[in-house]
């Protein structure tokens, strides 16, 4: 079983001219192996590739250790980290994808993005997001 990689290229770049302080993007599968990264134009990246995929392995564990509360605090919409350089997003896209994004670290008004635009696209396509028979 695979998944379809052009829609995933298609999905990230579409995502990536969404705002301009999107600085990369990645999806990852629940295994947090990443399947897909896309960078904004011209940018310098803070982490190496291999940087990159501890990232998404850690960001996938924790979304799934903060499963056990869902029935008493409701579903994550988004895990948001504010860092110095840089803001890092989590969304869980299903129960086998995850969209995971830097922001620079400037962009104040992350919540509307994030709700507003982010997850009704992802929402959109939620039916792509899964295995297709080989």
């Amino acid at each position: 079983m695979t998944i379809d990689y052009e829609f995933l290229y298609s999905f990230s770049e579409q995502l990536l001219r969404f705002e301009k302080s999107i600085r990369w993007i990645g999806i990852a599968n629940k295994y947090g192996v990443l399947l897909n990264v896309e960078y904004r134009d011209n940018l310098t990246p803070f982490m190496t590739e291999e940087e990159n995929e501890e990232y998404a392995a850690n960001a996938v564990k924790r979304y799934r250790t903060r499963l056990k509360f869902q029935t008493k605090i409701g579903m994550l919409n988004y895990a948001f980290g504010r860092y110095e350089k840089i803001s890092r997003v989590t969304i869980p896209i299903n129960e086998d994808y995850y969209l995971l994004l830097t922001l620079d670290a400037d962009e104040k008004n992350y919540d509307n993005l994030i709700m507003n635009k982010i997850i009704p696209f992802i929402n959109k396509y939620k039916e792509k997001f899964i295995l297709e028979e080989e």
